[in-house]
Order: structure tokens, then sequence, then C-alpha cells
């Protein structure tokens, strides 16, 4: 198995953001020599052949997110993991949307993608790749309500010293008492609820003594992806967080310190 450089760039939550992975492509060479994808190709945003199409041109390697899997063996829903009905009619619209406009050729790559990827790193550190969780593909691990002693016990369970997920679509990073690391890479298809029209990826960095990763801001054309958006009849709310950086939706799964810092 090949091992990972000291330098790798991880995202995930492509959301059907074609012109962020277009940016993210673009910049992601000068950063890091290898890429990967965590998941969840789909979502709120417009044409979603588009990022696939991307994804699979370039090679990157995907981890198979909810919506992957949703789409790709056309389920009922995007198994998102919302509990709230507010939550889920969103996500209703959004999923009949992107399974909708897959093409068939995509449904069948996006059904095919492993669900984790595991790989050493360059002095053979466990690497573990997934979507929401090692447990379950659309588990949110929040920051707020993830203490060490719990993410010391998943990594133990998980059998990995670097874990990188993404699922709740707001980046954050811890490194446990141990020297273990835990990375939320956040997502490049719409803005981490902070007032910024930019999204966010991670570069994971094992060239020290302890692993880190770098948290990025990711620029794109956001004012041309929200004229699509108009353009193929997804709704308002969407297009306003792609215009603010604020969620107006997916709010009510948001635990509290998450929540208060957004504007809704």
């Amino acid at each position: 198995m090949a091992r990972l450089p000291e330098r790798a760039v991880l995202f995930g939550g492509v959301y059907n953001n074609h012109l962020a992975l277009e940016a993210l492509l673009s910049e992601a060479p000068a950063r890091a020599p290898r890429i990967f994808c965590l998941g969840d190709v789909g979502a709120f945003g417009p044409h979603p052949d588009r990022s696939v199409d991307l994804l699979r041109e370039a090679g990157v390697p995907v981890v198979q997110g909810n919506y992957d899997r949703s789409v790709g063996m056309g389920r009922k829903d995007c198994a998102c993991g919302y509990t709230d009905p507010r939550d889920n009619h969103f996500a209703a619209l959004s999923f009949e949307y992107t399974l909708r406009n897959t093409s068939d050729r995509n449904k069948e790559f996006l059904a095919a993608l492993p669900a984790e990827i595991r790989l050493p790193g360059p002095r053979g550190e466990r690497v573990l790749l997934c979507h929401g969780s090692p447990r379950r593909q659309n588990e949110f691990l929040w920051e707020s309500l993830s203490p060490d002693r719990f993410l010391a016990r998943l990594l133990d369970e998980a059998r990995c010293d670097v874990l990188a997920v993404t699922h709740t679509g707001i980046p954050w990073k811890r490194l446990l008492p141990d020297g273990r690391l835990v990375v939320n890479v956040g997502a490049i298809g719409r803005p981490a609820n902070d007032g910024r029209t930019e999204v966010w990826y991670a570069v994971l960095d094992l060239s020290g003594e302890a692993p880190d990763a770098e948290l990025l801001p990711l620029p794109y054309d956001h004012a041309r992806l929200a004229r699509e958006m108009r353009d193929e009849g997804i709704v308002e709310p969407f297009v306003e967080t792609i215009e603010t950086g604020w969620w107006t939706t997916c709010l009510e799964i948001l635990p509290a310190k998450e929540r208060g810092r957004g504007r809704f």
C-alpha cells in the first residue's frame, strides 16, 4: 500500500458546487502532492454531473458519503441524519433535484465508492479517511460535542492515529493529549455558517513530530454559482447561503455553540 506523503489536501461536501471544486483542483497541486475527497459530491447546488465528472477526470480518490450512497443506489432520501421536520423538508428538496439530475453512469460510480480509505503515513501513522465517523456514515462529529476522551475512544476503536471526516460542513481540528489528530475538513460546497462566501478545506501535515492540519478558506465565483442555482429553480434559501455565508437551512441539527456563531 502506498504511503501518504507528508502533506495531502483533504476536502468534502462538494454539494454540487462545481465552481468551488474547479478552484480547489487548480489550487491543490501547489499545496500538496495528493488530494482526497471525503464524500457528499451532491446536495444543495446545481448540475450534479459536473462535479462528479470533474472528480472522475482528475482521478481524485473519493470516500462514499451518505449522499453518494443514496443517489448511487436510488434510495428515497439522502440519509443525512436529520431529525427535525424543517431540516428534512429542505433535505428532501435538495436530494430530489440531485437524484433527478445525476446520470446513470455517475450513479454507478457513486454506488461503488469505498466507505473509507486507510493509508499509512510517512512514519507509519495509521490514517483513516471517512465521511461522518468511523462508526456511521452519517454521524455528525461536532467540535462542541466531541470531548477528548470520546475522540480518543473513537480512534482506539477505529485503530487509527489520524482521523479525517466531513459531513457537518463546519471545519475544526483537535490534537489529542496522546498526540493523535482528529480533523473535520469542512465542506467546499457551501460556506461554514461564518458570514464568509469562501468555503473550507484542509491540508494534512505529517512532517512534524505530531500530526497537524491547516484549515484553509477557498474563494471561488460564488456569484456565478448563485445565478446558476436560480436558473435551475433551486430554492432561494440555498442561494441565500451562498451569497451571504450564513446558513438558512439545516440549522436545527446544530448544537447550541455552533448555532450561536451564526446569524439565525
